[in-house]
């Protein structure tokens, strides 16, 4: 009786798979992704060597490792691309039942393919490990957009600087970067997770030290009522490395919502400002009724009267003489934050000239009862 002989290739296409369970096992990573991957680099592969002037697949068997590159071709009468036909005579050796116009596949696996089959293995494996992980990569930080970090500086290339942010690197661009503020090797700071994006070196990671929500996550970080939901931040309003102003609101009427963010003693806002070096911090008190919230948002002046008219958004506010440079502030900074802060167009009098153009015109150009709300300290 005639002794079947054992297939040389079983033993390692064997070793093969038991090493790549391992690995995968290892990794985390999806087995049958893996070979996949291994099977389009052996199709590379053979039509890198061989032929390119046929159309084939590479499979591995999921039971025995074994490789093969198979060929698709016709089923002819006469052969006259041996690359891309197959008589129906030899055809019929394979399977009966093929007939002419038939697709078969069979193997071309060269004899010598054995050794780029198992290169090509290894680079697939070591490319594919590589991408698996970039990709983890990405989903761990994209999962961090608009959250905050601890970043040490890396290197500093130009006007932009390199972050360490743990498993991959962040760019702080010019527009991100506070005004003023000088960034060393191994400096600690806290940025902003702007945007995460995909790229052939691994994920790109935009932060920035600008963005008005890095207030937010810093007080986020030391307000405890804010974390707990109890007191709401309702909007900032940010020039970057000069002021911010905040406002902030509790649903509970027994929490001062400002004075929970400032903390006994100061300390937690404190501890704010010490993280954003030179920037003030103007907390206010936030209202749905806008003369009440325009009042605090205009902090540290004060104001005596508020007039605003719904329909333009637009308010009329008076101060005491003194407290005019006060309300307008440095380069009209105090007035622009707090119109950005509330969205409402402000316009700041002071008594006197409100007086002068009493005086100049017989009366105080007030429009309409009913545009307008109107209060006095």
């Amino acid at each position: 009786m005639a002794v079947k002989k054992k297939d040389p290739r079983l033993d390692n296409g064997r070793e093969f798979l038991d090493a790549l369970n391992l690995l995968c096992k290892e990794r985390g990573i999806d087995k049958e992704k893996m070979l996949a991957t291994i099977e389009n680099g052996l199709i590379k592969a053979y039509e890198k060597q061989y032929s390119k002037n046929v159309n084939v697949r590479a499979s591995i068997d999921r039971t025995t490792g074994i490789m093969e590159v198979l060929a698709a071709k016709n089923v002819v009468e006469e052969v006259a691309d041996e690359l891309a036909e197959i008589s129906l005579e030899e055809a019929r050796k394979i399977d009966s039942r093929y007939n002419i116009g038939d697709i078969i596949e069979t193997s071309v696996t060269p004899t010598d393919f054995g050794r780029i089959a198992a290169q090509t293995a290894k680079q697939s494996i070591i490319q594919f490990i590589h991408e698996a992980e970039r990709e983890k990569v990405y989903d761990d930080y994209i999962e961090k957009e608009n959250e905050i970090m601890t970043a040490i500086v890396q290197r500093v290339d130009g006007k932009n600087v390199y972050v360490d942010l743990g498993k991959t690197e962040g760019l702080l661009e010019p527009s991100g970067q506070m005004p003023g503020e000088t960034y060393e090797v191994n400096d600690h700071l806290k940025v902003y997770v702007l945007e995460v994006n995909r790229s052939v070196r691994g994920p790109q990671v935009l932060v920035s030290r600008t963005h008005p929500s890095l207030v937010k996550r810093l007080f986020e970080m030391e307000v405890s009522e804010i974390r707990s939901g109890i007191v709401q931040i309702k909007s900032i309003a940010r020039e970057a490395g000069y002021r911010t102003k905040m406002s902030v609101f509790s649903t509970d009427p027994a929490i001062d919502s400002v004075g929970s963010c400032v903390g006994p003693k100061g300390m937690r806002v404190e501890n704010v400002v010490a993280e954003l070096k030179t920037e003030k911090i103007d907390i206010v008190k936030w209202s749905p009724d806008p003369v009440e919230y325009i009042a605090s948002a205009l902090n540290p002046a004060r104001v005596v009267n508020v007039s605003v008219r719904e329909n333009e958004k637009a308010a009329l506010v008076v101060v005491p003489d003194n407290q005019l440079s006060l309300a307008i502030g440095k380069e009209g900074q105090n007035v622009r934050l707090a119109a950005k802060l509330t969205g409402w167009k402000i316009d700041i009098k002071s008594q006197s000239q409100i007086l002068e153009s009493a005086a100049a015109f017989d009366e105080v150009e007030i429009p309409e009862t009913g545009d307008y709300n109107n209060t006095e300290e």
